[in-house]
């Protein structure tokens, strides 16, 4: 990946609906090889996709949680059970295997407090596995951005 293929990555990450002319004009390449890179970059698996990203509170899910999760033990059967089962959680965002105290840590999105208690009781309670859950609500969010830092 050179400086060119950061800048193209860097505008698409701003702009993912751009025209290829456009983002041509904005990196300074013509149109052709603007998009060939493009799909070696798409080829190559290092874009994964294009998606729209919405505003959480307007589509009615302004309550985010982030879990500690700790397993009650570490046997591949109950990693794999527990991973297998948040997989199919699509209120949980992300779920990262993370160092320390706690074995995940994941970020959930709900639309109320009582869709949490739903949540917890109806979704994660039954997830085979889970030895303790600790969570902690946002009040705000200062940054979120999905865009990589590249250049």
């Amino acid at each position: 990946m050179d400086s060119t293929d950061r800048r193209l990555l860097t505008a698409l990450q701003q702009d993912g609906r751009i025209t290829n002319q456009a983002l041509a004009d904005r990196i300074g390449l013509s149109p052709s090889p603007c998009l060939r890179r493009v799909r070696t970059l798409e080829d190559s698996g290092l874009i994964t996709g294009y998606a729209a990203i919405l505003d959480r509170d307007k589509a009615g899910l302004p309550i985010t949680a982030f879990l500690r999760i700790k397993l009650a033990n570490h046997a591949p059967a109950t990693v794999a059970a527990f991973e297998k089962a948040i997989l199919r959680l699509d209120e949980v965002l992300e779920c990262h295997l993370t160092s320390g105290a706690e074995d995940y840590l994941l970020q959930v999105v709900v639309d109320s407090q009582s869709g949490y208690e739903r949540f917890m009781r109806e979704r994660l309670h039954p997830v085979p596995g889970i030895a303790g859950i600790e969570t902690s609500f946002a009040f705000g969010t200062v940054k979120r951005t999905p865009a990589l830092p590249l250049e």
